[in-house]
């Protein structure tokens, strides 16, 4: 038996965590060899049927009541595709005196292989599989980083206008600034909910998302003509309640897709699209305005919003035509790849059919099962820490700005820390994906907003509280995207509750947004101390309720393995055995 490397920890402090993490999973793998468990990496619809194989061969050997074997150990039956796969213990399966060969799929739900794909090879089936999911990354995944893109250039252009000068032309005073952001908030959180029901009902996100795309660019672009305080909250309570049905629908529409092993990378994935926004965003507000300030008699605040929106407008017309819609409902898809689309999702869901596929489980069913369910009211508080600092985007400029640079010198400022995060995100979820854990990388990335806030808040000098900004952000948005992917696999069965709690979970973690907007009021600047001391108390929380989740979902785990390794030794048929919540 291999025995595990050292590592000289001091060699590596700038990948400390990506190496902690590896280690760990490495470790785990060699305890689970040396207690005599089977190692399953591969939970694919090729690595099940293979296995079903596997087992109709030892009983026509003969090999029956008398006979023990050792289940094989699916590493890698195509490890180019499916190297990021979930490593789940399992009992040693054996026949003893009470299985015979017709009972030999007890303890193992295999959904069985759809008709359309019964004249496939394993060989043939693997590579339709993989000719599968290329063609869905390369249709969904850009098109869902463009519209995040132009969702959060839409919904934060105001914090770019304030430099232009919207307060000034429009005549806001006191903490009108700060309600006319902090409105957004209330129809994004009031309209999560419903919006993926009625996705649920209509079963076609292309059509759905795009009509929410074409409805915000539409009202962002009329942010450009209001001339009252009135108007502009208005305005800006309409744009939240139809932006609010993309994040929520995306995700669902992402989890209909990919199997649980590919969703923590594809989401960062998509989730860089927020990242590029706020990277790109000020260095588009200081070209407009640098160059349009008074072109057709309008201030340059007035053409940030009305050019946004038109993009917007403009590129859903082109993602209508290239996104997909759910599995069972895309009609670019041939019967073969949309078979093992289908397929692949209900073995991933231990033989449940896909909540996009049928009638079986609404919504409406899954978002019950969620409010009984203690684990995911942890992870809300997981969730809503790790967002409580997500206002900071509107005002990320006027923080910048406190350091006492000109407009445009702090709009390109504002680029680094997002590009930077943008990268974090996705080395993040990916290591996560890798070594199949969710706490750690949870809670580290949280802990580092953390130090951003506390340096922020304790310091007036520019370099400290630059870097103060530049590790903030990366933990903002790491920890809240793996609050969300893990909020994705902990409330995997059924698939409905996984699509209600994505809603859900970001919809009351949202909330914050709604005051944090009046924790940066005109005045408070550089330190803004109300504001970082409340960002540092959330992130406390958020960190303190991860500890909590992964002690409940470890104990979790061993009472399904104590239940299963009962049942089996019983003979008794264990439905949806292997499934262990990542930890």
């Amino acid at each position: 038996m291999p025995t595990e490397p050292t590592t000289s920890y001091s060699s590596y402090l700038a990948i400390i965590f990506v190496s902690s993490f590896t280690r760990l999973s490495h470790a785990k793998r060699l305890r689970g060899a040396e207690s005599g468990e089977v190692l399953q990496a591969d939970k694919t619809p090729m690595a099940l049927h293979t296995w079903k194989m596997y087992k109709d061969e030892r009983c026509q050997l003969g090999w029956n009541s008398s006979s023990s074997f050792r289940a094989p150990t699916f590493i890698s039956v195509n490890s180019s595709i499916y190297n990021n796969m979930d490593i789940e213990k399992k009992p040693h399966a054996s026949m003893d005196e009470n299985e015979s060969c017709d009972s030999k799929s007890q303890g193992q739900v295999i959904s069985p292989k759809p008709e359309a794909l019964q004249h496939l090879s394993d060989e043939e089936l693997t590579a339709l599989e993989k000719r599968l999911r290329r063609k869905i990354d390369l249709r969904l995944l850009p098109c869902m980083i463009l519209i995040y893109i132009m969702n959060y250039l839409d919904r934060n252009a105001i914090g770019a206008a304030r430099l232009g000068g919207l307060e000034e032309d429009l005549g806001l005073k006191g903490n009108e600034f700060q309600t006319a952001v902090s409105v957004l908030f209330v129809g994004y959180v009031l309209m999560q909910v419903p919006s993926n029901m009625l996705l649920n009902k209509i079963g076609k996100p292309a059509s759905y998302l795009t009509a929410c795309m074409i409805g915000w660019g539409v009202l962002c672009a009329s942010t450009g003509a209001v001339h009252s305080f009135g108007a502009l909250t208005a305005v800006r309570f309409l744009l939240g309640f139809v932006e609010a049905a993309f994040y929520p629908g995306a995700m669902a529409t992402l989890s209909a897709w990919y199997v649980r092993k590919e969703l923590g990378v594809r989401t960062a994935i998509f989730y860089s699209g927020s990242l590029i926004s706020g990277a790109f965003s000020g260095l588009i507000a200081a070209g407009i305005i640098d160059g349009m300030n008074g072109v057709g008699g309008l201030l340059a605040w007035r053409w940030i919003f009305i050019l946004e929106g038109s993009a917007t407008v403009v590129i859903a017309f082109c993602c209508y035509w290239i996104l997909p819609d759910f599995p069972a409902t895309t009609k670019w898809l041939t019967e073969e790849e949309r078979a093992i689309a289908l397929w692949r999702m209900e073995v991933d869901a231990a033989g449940e059919q896909d909540w996009t596929a049928g009638d079986q489980q609404s919504l409406f069913h899954g978002f019950k099962l969620l409010l009984r369910d203690p684990k995911n009211w942890i992870l809300i508080v997981v969730c809503y820490g790790a967002a409580s600092a997500i206002a900071i985007n509107s005002f990320f400029p006027t923080i910048v700005k406190s350091m006492g640079k000109d407009r445009i010198t702090t709009l390109l400022l504002t680029a680094p820390p997002y590009l930077l995060a943008c990268i974090v995100c996705a080395v993040v979820a990916w290591n996560a994906d890798r070594v199949q854990e969710r706490f750690w990388h949870t809670s580290l990335s949280i802990a580092c907003a953390l130090a951003g806030f506390i340096i922020s808040a304790s310091t007036t000098g520019i370099g400290p509280r630059y870097f103060g900004a530049m590790i903030m952000l990366p933990g903002i948005y790491s920890g809240f995207n793996m609050s969300m992917v893990w909020t994705a696999n902990t409330n995997f069965r059924p698939v409905s509750k996984r699509a209600a709690a994505l809603a859900f979970n970001n919809a009351l973690a949202t909330i914050c947004s709604i005051y944090g907007s009046f924790l940066y009021p005109n005045g408070a600047e550089p330190r803004f101390i109300l504001a970082f001391s409340v960002n540092a108390a959330m992130a406390t929380m958020a960190i303190i309720a991860s500890i909590a989740l992964h002690s409940v979902l470890k104990r979790a785990n061993r009472k399904l393995e104590l239940k299963e390794a009962e049942e089996e030794a019983a003979g008794r048929h264990v439905p949806g055995s292997g499934f262990r919540y990542l930890t």
